[in-house]
């Protein structure tokens, strides 16, 4: 039987505050959760399995144990509502598709997630917008460019943009000052041991915390 999580509000709300959403994106369901606990360990505070992860569903089950009243699990890369109940059921608190999927977006408000869909376009954002999404996942960030966001601000003021792709602490203060509520973070962070993450971690969060609001 899934299990409610919270208000989806609160959950946004405590994304906003972070800023930084840590991606994890595996080769096993044992390696998300070492990498899962070595970001916690660093001070990042929401993090998002993805379900390409083989196992992925199993390291959110597994990490939902690990998290503190104040970190946020989700989970990324869901495609259709099955999956989204199977990771709802594991302890996922959020939901990020790469395109939008109204299923998920419904399977979300159900049970009281935020949805953060992706999306290229004004077209798509505000479709994602209409449909019950929390945010929106600009996606990829990497090709669409800080011009890109900066462009869409005064046309969709009110559209929570979450830039991912590409994003790291060299650039990620640029994205945040551009308009971006958060950014999506994960090979340039996750890669290598504890020690390489929690340092990658560090600056991110410099960055990030010198970033104007």
């Amino acid at each position: 039987m899934l299990r409610r999580v919270g208000y989806r509000w609160e959950v946004a709300e405590r994304i906003v505050r972070e800023r930084v959403i840590a991606i994890i994106r595996t080769n096993s369901a044992e390696e998300a959760v070492e990498v899962g606990r070595s970001l916690l360990n660093a001070g990042i505070r929401v993090l998002e399995v993805a379900l390409t992860t083989p196992g992925g569903v199993e390291a959110i089950r597994t990490l939902s144990r690990d998290v503190g009243e104040g970190d946020v699990l989700g989970a990324g890369t869901v495609l259709d509502a099955g999956t989204a109940a199977l990771a709802i059921d594991a302890g996922a608190r959020f939901l990020v598709s790469p395109g939008m999927r109204e299923d998920v977006i419904r399977a979300a408000n159900r049970f009281g997630l935020p949805a953060l869909p992706g999306a290229a376009s004004a077209t798509e954002a505000v479709a994602a917008m209409e449909a019950g999404a929390e945010m929106v996942k600009l996606f990829p960030a990497s090709s669409l460019g800080v011009r890109y966001l900066k462009a869409l601000r005064p046309v969709l003021p009110l559209v929570p943009f979450v830039p991912t792709g590409g994003i790291d602490a060299g650039n990620a203060a640029e994205w945040l000052d551009a308009g971006a509520v958060a950014v999506g973070v994960g090979g340039s962070l996750v890669r290598g041991g504890a020690a390489v993450i929690g340092e990658r971690s560090r600056e991110l969060l410099q960055a990030v915390g010198s970033a104007g609001r």
